[in-house]
């Protein structure tokens, strides 16, 4: 059994109507001038706005930053640093999806630690204490407010960089179903498998441990039963609780261990055409765990994590795997192919070599190289 170090993040608040608490929350962690990260695109849904009334009525002045896009840049950060510092904030509350929660925490940073995102890299970099933060996840996906790293895309490369640092966490998460139910079907699909990939690839990494493979069973206890019948019956609050709590279970996951492979590989289809994480993630992962399942004792994890789904007629858990995924991705009307998503096969060696650099590929639990990631690039296509 490996050795490994475990500190817990943060409070956790999970239920129905409880980001009505969350004004309760904020003074809790000492807030009187909260800066708000959230995306425009939620306002028609009302999430910021009853978030602001909520911590208002509570007493702090509340200041809205609505500036982040989908995979913020140092740009949007530094705006929102700019902005934090014109109204002298003293606590951060994120609201949206993993976008928001990374814009927060890269403000975070740079708001008390100075300097661009790019020192950041890596973790344990920042020297200064930080603001208390909150997240409220507006989306059942990245479970960032589960984790203490920010991605923040550097513009000349448009490539992630994972700033960790344990200070950046949330104070407190607050995992509120009903936020969750206004999310549209192709957003309730694409966080949804990238959070199946997240326990999915965290089960197996090497930096795998016993904490973490039980946020990661749990999280796809949680997660694929759920995943089509959130998408048949999008009001289904049981159902929507579930995927919340089970995003969240894998964020923990990720925190307690890694990822994998399938992560190195989507970020570089991200980053030259645009293509959302989630159905890059998706695209990629079947392969992926093809690819790890060739090794026995990774094979044997699957099997551990499938349960009852590998049945006893003696198929490789990988293959049983990576057709519970096909059919998810089928429910979903998510992409099966990079062709499909319209990548050029002539491209796919950069996106390769790309991928081959990126650190998550080094905690997959079948070491890879440069041609083996071709190769699954290859099987995609």
């Amino acid at each position: 059994m490996p050795g490994f170090e475990h500190e817990p993040l943060g409070r956790v608040v999970f239920g129905p109507g409880t980001l009505s608490r969350l004004g309760e929350v904020v003074r809790a962690v000492g807030g009187t001038r909260v800066l708000l990260v959230t995306d425009p695109g939620l306002e028609q849904a009302g999430h910021p706005q009853r978030a602001e009334a909520a911590v208002r009525a509570a007493g702090p002045e509340v200041f809205v930053f609505d500036g982040v896009k989908e995979n913020p840049t140092e740009r949007e950060v530094a705006a929102g640093v700019v902005f934090a510092r014109t109204h002298s904030v003293d606590c951060i509350v994120a609201v949206g999806g993993g976008s928001s929660m990374d814009c927060a925490k890269g403000v975070n940073f740079l708001l008390t630690n100075g300097g661009r995102m790019a020192d950041y890299k890596g973790h344990g970099k920042a020297t200064e204490p930080m603001l208390p933060s909150v997240g409220v996840p507006t989306t059942a996906g990245t479970g960032s407010e589960a984790q203490s790293y920010a991605l923040i895309t550097d513009e000349s490369t448009h490539l992630k960089m994972a700033c960790g640092d344990k200070k950046a966490a949330f104070r407190v998460s607050i995992l509120d179903p009903e936020v969750t139910l206004s999310q549209p079907r192709g957003v309730t699909a694409v966080t949804g498998i990238d959070a199946v990939a997240h326990a999915v690839e965290a089960f197996v990494c090497t930096r795998r441990n016993p904490l973490s493979e039980v946020y990661a069973r749990a999280a796809f206890r949680h997660l694929e039963p759920n995943f089509a019948r959130v998408l048949e019956h999008p009001t289904d609050l049981a159902a929507r609780g579930a995927m919340l709590l089970g995003a969240h279970f894998a964020g923990m996951a990720i925190e307690a261990a890694m990822l994998g492979v399938c992560h190195s590989s989507a970020n570089p289809l991200t980053a030259h055409y645009g293509i959302t994480h989630g159905i890059a993630i998706g695209v990629m992962l079947r392969h992926v765990v093809r690819f790890n399942g060739a090794d026995p004792a990774t094979d044997a994890l699957y099997r551990d994590l499938v349960g009852d789904h590998a049945g006893s007629n003696g198929r490789p858990a990988c293959e049983v795997l990576a057709d519970r995924i096909g059919e998810l991705l089928a429910a979903a009307g998510l992409p099966r192919t990079l062709k499909e998503c319209g990548v050029a096969e002539s491209i796919l060696p950069l996106l390769a070599e790309e991928a081959n650099a990126q650190w998550t590929a080094r905690f997959n639990p079948r070491p890879v190289t440069e041609a083996d990631i071709l190769g699954l690039y290859r099987s995609a296509w």
